[in-house]
């Protein structure tokens, strides 16, 4: 009888225990969770860009130590990022700058998986300093993604992989082009903007000269680029076709000349009419002989002409960069 009751008393104890200890347990839980004020959170969201509970999870894991808890963030993104590496980033950002000097100037390529990416104004401010590292003077994707983050000790591609933590998303930097002028002006445009130097595709026009009148050149680049983004030049004049391409072209145009050939007639004919048919070629691919977008019965290279004869100084286009939001990528499909 005594052993009976002895064992129902140490039952009774270990229940009462065991609450006493849950009770402890959720009141401290309690303590740690109103410890962690509402400014401590938005502090963290604001520092790591991560979700609310997330934030409120990291400062109570590390007991409400900022430093910690953004560390806490940061190696949880990193082991996320490298799980989202292998999805396909087919969207995101073209974005065109000028450096200070305004001698050169880039348009570099940040692709995201979403266009909803593309709104965040923290992936829109980071996707703006890096173009503005490439217009500075980091001409390829090594060099820019070794290059010091503006505001950061960490480097271009650790920004890459910061946003792909706090964002949730695959992105990655894809690609620069750059382009120099010694004297003259460098003049940008893009299309479907989301800010004034960002969006689906971005066009620079280099224009080589010693005139000082920087409003009437940057009028003329612009519309250039314009043109550029909306006819798609390969090449800038007829001495800068490859041979490749033109040899290609003429096999073609051999072809089908030869097809379209009346009976007996000879090779020198032909010849002729490949060589008619070249001229045409050229207009389509070359920058400045194609019709001018804006005034089609005149060349971009008349219009240049024209500015220069204006200004009483040479005025030539040197070069020109386009770029276009996910050509050549896979796009993802949604709907799998």
């Amino acid at each position: 009888m005594m052993r009976s009751i002895a064992i129902v008393l140490f039952f009774v104890a270990a229940v009462n225990a065991f609450h006493v200890s849950k009770s402890f347990t959720s009141t401290r839980l309690n303590m740690q969770l109103n410890a962690i004020s509402a400014a401590m959170v938005k502090e963290l969201r604001s520092k790591s860009g991560a979700g609310m509970m997330d934030c409120k999870k990291a400062l109570t894991e590390c007991n409400g130590d900022m430093t910690e808890a953004i560390d806490f963030l940061r190696v949880k993104g990193l082991a996320s990022a490298a799980k989202k590496a292998d999805r396909i980033a087919s969207t995101g950002l073209v974005a065109v700058a000028v450096s200070a000097d305004g001698k050169a100037a880039a348009v570099v390529e940040v692709n995201s998986e979403t266009d909803f990416v593309a709104k965040n104004d923290m992936f829109k401010s980071s996707v703006e300093q890096i173009s503005q590292i490439a217009a500075n003077g980091a001409d390829t994707n090594e060099k820019i993604l070794a290059s010091p983050f503006e505001g950061e000790s960490a480097t271009v591609a650790d920004e890459v992989v910061r946003l792909v933590a706090v964002i949730g998303e695959n992105m990655n930097f894809r690609r620069v082009e750059r382009l120099t002028v010694n004297n003259g002006i460098i003049a940008s445009y893009v299309h479907s903007p989301v800010t004034n130097t960002m969006g689906k595709t971005g066009c620079l026009v280099a224009i080589e000269t010693t005139s000082d009148n920087t409003e009437k050149l940057q009028e003329l680049g612009k519309s250039i680029a314009m043109h550029v983004a909306a006819s798609s030049p390969q090449f800038l004049n007829t001495d800068s076709v490859t041979a490749e391409a033109v040899e290609k072209e003429k096999t073609v145009l051999i072809e089908q000349a030869k097809a379209s050939a009346k009976p007996g007639q000879s090779d020198e004919i032909i010849e002729k009419m490949v060589m008619g048919r070249m001229g045409k070629f050229y207009k389509e691919i070359c920058l400045l002989e194609q019709p001018f977008i804006m005034e089609p019965k005149k060349t971009v290279g008349g219009m240049v002409q024209e500015l220069a004869k204006e200004l009483g100084v040479a005025v030539a286009v040197t070069g020109f960069k386009c770029m276009v939001l996910g050509e050549g990528l896979e796009e993802r499909d949604w709907s799998a």
